[in-house]
């Protein structure tokens, strides 16, 4: 006998549950969207209608099961108003990440609130884009840079960029100068900073993840974040501001990296959660003397 859509439904969030996924309820669910096609209000309202369990759901529910992410089961991950595509090769983007996006959006109002009609903003180690095409997408005016160097990433990138206003350069942020990529309003990251060794509890981060988009290549995890640093120095605007993520063990080993590289104004900000996610730090301001460079 064949079961209704809510009855599998409910096999799923018992069978996630039982696997140790945090999500069941919402999981059980969101698959079952996946499998009809719907979104997952529509999806709820054709359970309470009886509607037959789609073909396919037992699969995706095993698949998730066995801890196997469930935005590469559906090959999209929600992230602030964006719908991207994601899977195997790239970090999947996180709730607590889109502060940066409000962090550089609000930057970005400051710019053109002194003056500068077309603020410039440059996401180093982009991913699937999600950063930098979430700031294109909400603030038309800002002229969007994002930098990527991993091949599984670009996949993504290029897929979720396309047809976008977003700039993509193909190279090691720690590469960019002012000569390749112009210079910048505002920079934007987060680098990988899981330090050397912590391996991560969750299966769906530590088997999923790529190694690349998650260790910070020392036992701190902090020699990605400083070469942030350091390229932000080089492509910032006098006045010009750096937004990273970090763990929350990083703050104080962040904060004292900026203000030894000069940076000022280092400020921690607090996710949803109330965890220290993101530090934001300026660039000192331009001699009366000096002469100011504009954004390219």
């Amino acid at each position: 006998m064949s079961s209704t859509l809510a009855q599998a439904i409910a096999w799923g969030r018992a069978e996630l549950a039982a696997a140790g996924v945090a999500s069941p309820d919402a999981d059980a669910a969101l698959l079952a969207a996946h499998a009809l096609g719907l979104s997952r209000g529509e999806t709820e309202a054709r359970a309470i209608l009886g509607a037959p369990e789609p073909t396919g759901y037992r699969d995706f529910v095993r698949r998730r099961a066995a801890r196997e992410p469930l935005q590469h089961i559906t090959g999209t991950a929600p992230f602030r108003d964006l719908e991207l595509a994601v899977g195997p090769g790239v970090f999947v983007p996180r709730p607590e990440t889109e502060l940066l996006v409000q962090l550089a959006l609000d930057d970005a109002r400051l710019w053109r609130e002194a003056g500068e009609t077309r603020p410039a903003v440059i996401d180093l180690g982009t991913g699937t884009g999600a950063i930098a095409l979430a700031v294109a997408s909400e603030d038309p005016a800002c002229r969007v840079t994002a930098v990527e160097r991993e091949p599984g990433a670009l996949e993504w990138a290029r897929r979720n960029l396309s047809g976008s206003r977003v700039r993509l350069l193909e190279c090691d942020y720690r590469d960019v100068t002012p000569d390749t990529a112009g210079r910048f309003c505002v920079v934007v990251s987060n680098p990988p900073y899981v330090p050397d060794g912590e391996i991560p509890r969750d299966p769906e981060v530590r088997d999923y993840d790529p190694p690349t988009a998650l260790y910070g290549g020392d036992r701190a995890g902090m020699r990605h974040p400083i070469a942030v640093m350091e390229t932000a120095l080089r492509v910032l605007r006098p006045g010009g501001s750096l937004i990273m993520e970090h763990a929350e063990s990083q703050v104080e080993p962040v904060a004292l990296a900026l203000t030894e590289r000069g940076f000022q104004d280092v400020r921690v900000h607090h996710d949803l959660t109330d965890r220290p996610r993101a530090t934001t730090a300026r660039v000192p301001d331009a001699h009366p003397d000096d002469e100011l460079r504009s954004c390219s």
